[in-house]
């Protein structure tokens, strides 16, 4: 009789400990993807919002260069599409998603 007292009482000791470690499992579980989410999903994010934005603002002259690292000029705007000449009397016609545009970089001059 002694023996199945001291066998509840130790179920029911592990039970309530288990249920302390299930609570704790799920703060951690929950920090770990707070963490996670402002650390990289967010940037990420944020970066693919900002180049959508700059190749909506591409026009017809701006200097772009391709996925594939081919520098052109755009000629024409399509739907899904620019036509690119990458030399005089050579035009390509590349994806969208697959352009960025070069921004003109303004460099000062050495002294020397």
């Amino acid at each position: 009789m002694l023996n199945l007292i001291l066998l509840q009482d130790a179920a029911g000791a592990a039970q309530s400990a288990n249920s302390g470690n299930n609570w704790t499992f799920w703060v951690m579980m929950i920090l770990i993807f707070v963490v996670f989410y402002f650390f990289m999903i967010r940037p990420q994010t944020k970066r693919q919002k900002e180049l959508q934005q700059k190749r909506d603002a591409i026009k017809k002259g701006d200097k772009v260069i391709t996925a594939g690292g081919i520098y052109g000029e755009v000629k024409d705007i399509q739907e899904n599409a620019f036509i690119i000449t990458i030399a005089k009397d050579v035009t390509i016609k590349v994806d969208k998603s697959s352009v960025t545009p070069i921004e003109e970089e303004t460099t000062t001059p050495k002294k020397d």
